[in-house]
């Protein structure tokens, strides 16, 4: 295996070979137009930014795979296949570490003690397989470790045959487990044990003469048997497996995964893919699985795959993968069959999801356009302007005031140019119009100042460096007065200087008596409020951190000797830092831990602060 790293010592790029020489020569090679067809603009980046190359060696090609995959989620090299926006897929989460646990919506995936299913690319589904899944076993919804409210009476949820009331002991801790382990056989698709243990049940309760019983099974049942058979996509005797198909279009891929349990289409995942170095279906394919079958709790015996996606490594791919499952995996090209059909609806929605993709970045570009034109009219501007800078400003009764800078550039968000401020000079005061006017003045002090620093300067910043075409102020023809004197620097260069004010939306022009008011519909003024709104989530944001650190703060924070361990100890011994404050000396030596010179100190210390 190999690690490319770029002149920050980040990994750009994770890959694995037999051969390292060989191999990483050949993207040098690659990118020098020596190699058999076209380079891509991505591979000659990758190859341009490469610094340093790190070798790990491992013992097979499976162990590569698997190993290659630890690597992508640690470092998250930008020029390898990755789930795009894989931090915001849905799971659902099982709280097994809990005596009764919860079933619940989640997008994170890290705590111990949970079993998570997914990831899912459709959140609304998710939401109505939870529902059912609440119809049929029951579950407690409530949110706490403990089951239960303050009342200590049952919810709702008891009266309306949603919840079997474990917080006032209606059912037992083992009843309970059984219906959280059906939860678990609905999700890993076992579904005729499912439909098998219901009817029992049934039958059961009936035969003991125990009819609301019985009528609550039968429609569990029933509720089951409604949501499979809306699913049903082939007969039983077509097993269960998973078909994977990948449609690839330059830097851009989708992956269509139709999970069938039983001859039942259990669901349907469509995911996009970040293609950058524009690498073939077959290396797609085999990244994207590793990751999603990642820790997954359900993989099938058996994946359909398209027949061009076994040109690559499949026995190796097929051990990792058996790895994971802990039994064997096997990768088949379907030839004839349901089998084949329902992979060839795979390949036909992974092609179609691309086209819509295609056409909603078309139709999400020629709105910015638009927008933008719209905007270097209404404000006179020579240009279009492409870059927006908006400020503004937060606090809370004149404490921690801070402000932060969004950049939009060609009509959309550039986060990792925002910046933000902690205003030095107004500490108790909320004056906004003086909080404005001094982060305004430190923006064009960084102008000014990044013009003398090269660009590979190791404190050059792009973001200060870049001239803006128009400046936004969050705020009224107060904040815009107070805005002018630090940014005449910035007009004097053609730079348009406007404030915006959320009352009815009031566009403050220099120059202007009276306020410019857009159409509310107007895209120019939709993409304006788009800028001040992200500069207020980000201010608030910002204001809301640094509050909350401080309210966390205490004295033992500005003692001397005492770290954050120190601290964790001297909390643990005494119970609280009051305590800490009233002990004697001889009490502050007999906390584990703290050396008996320190304790001194610290006694000193807090009676010379009284």
């Amino acid at each position: 295996m190999y690690l490319f790293r770029d002149g920050k010592g980040r990994v750009i790029y994770v890959g694995k070979a037999r051969s390292i020489r060989k191999r990483v020569a050949s993207h040098f090679t690659k990118a020098q137009g020596g190699g058999r067809g076209t380079v891509s603009s991505g591979h000659a980046e990758m190859v341009a930014s490469v610094e340093r190359i790190e070798c790990v060696v491992v013992a097979s090609e499976a162990e590569a795979l698997l190993a290659e995959q630890g690597f992508i989620k640690q470092y998250r090299p930008r020029f390898n296949i990755r789930l795009r926006d894989d931090k915001s897929y849905p799971f659902i989460a099982i709280s097994l570490d809990e005596d009764y646990p919860r079933v619940y919506f989640t997008r994170e995936r890290h705590r111990p003690g949970r079993a998570y299913f997914g990831p899912y690319s459709n959140a609304k589904r998710v939401r109505s397989t939870l529902e059912v899944l609440a119809k049929v076993f029951m579950f407690r919804s409530c949110t706490g470790a403990e089951p239960g409210r303050r009342s200590g009476s049952p919810c709702l949820d008891y009266y309306i045959k949603r919840c079997e009331a474990p917080c006032v002991g209606y059912v037992s801790k083992d009843d309970y487990r059984k219906s959280i382990d059906g939860v678990i056989d609905f999700l890993s698709g076992r579904f005729k044990e499912i439909e098998r243990e219901l009817e029992e049940r049934m039958l059961a309760a009936a035969a003991a003469e125990e009819f609301e019983q019985a009528t609550v099974e039968r429609n569990r049942l029933r509720a089951v048997h409604s949501l499979l058979e809306r699913r049903r996509v082939a007969n039983e005797s077509v097993g269960t497996f998973d078909a994977i198909a990948v449609s690839v279009d330059g830097r851009e891929a989708n992956a269509q995964i139709f999970q069938v349990r039983d001859g039942v289409l259990s669901d349907r995942q469509s995911f996009y893919l970040s293609n950058e170095t524009e690498r073939s279906p077959p290396e797609v394919a085999e990244e994207f699985m590793l990751q999603y079958y990642a820790g997954h709790m359900s993989i099938p015996a058996l994946l359909v795959v398209q027949r061009e996606l076994l040109q690559g490594a499949p026995a190796a791919l097929a051990e990792a993968l058996a790895l994971r499952r802990g039994g064997p995996v096997e990768l088949r090209a379907a030839e004839r069959g349901e089998k084949r059909r329902i992979l060839e609806l795979a390949e036909r929605n992974a092609r179609l999801a691309l086209d819509e993709e295609r056409l909603r970045a078309e139709r999400r570009r020629s709105s910015r356009v638009e927008a933008l034109e719209g905007l270097q009219l209404a404000l006179g501007l020579d240009v279009p302007p492409i870059r927006i800078e908006c400020f503004d400003i937060s606090n809370l009764g004149g404490t921690h005031t801070v402000a932060s800078m969004v950049v939009f550039e060609g009509g959309a968000p550039k986060k990792s140019d925002y910046r933000r401020f902690t205003i030095r000079t107004l500490e108790g005061s909320s004056d906004d119009y003086a909080a404005m006017a001094e982060v305004l003045s430190r923006r064009f002090a960084q102008w000014e100042r990044q013009a003398d620093i090269s660009p590979h300067a190791p404190d050059y910043d792009a973001s200060f460096a870049a001239l803006p075409n128009v400046v936004v102020i969050d705020g009224g023809k107060g904040q815009l007065a107070a805005g002018l004197p630090p940014l005449r620097g910035f007009r004097e260069r053609g730079v348009a200087v406007v404030s915006l004010a959320k009352r009815i939306e009031e566009l403050f022009i220099p120059g202007r008596p009276a306020p410019l008011v857009l159409d509310h519909r107007s895209p120019e003024l939709q993409l304006l409020q788009r800028v001040r709104d992200e500069a207020h989530r980000f201010a608030i944001t910002h204001h809301r951190t640094r509050r909350d650190r401080a309210m966390r703060t205490s004295l033992l924070d500005e003692l001397p000797g005492v770290g954050p361990a120190r601290k964790r100890a001297l909390l643990a011994h005494f119970g609280s830092p009051d305590a800490v404050v009233a002990a004697s000396r001889e009490e502050l030596q007999a906390v584990p831990g703290l050396p008996a010179k320190v304790a001194r100190e610290l006694h000193g210390a807090l009676h010379r602060a009284g």
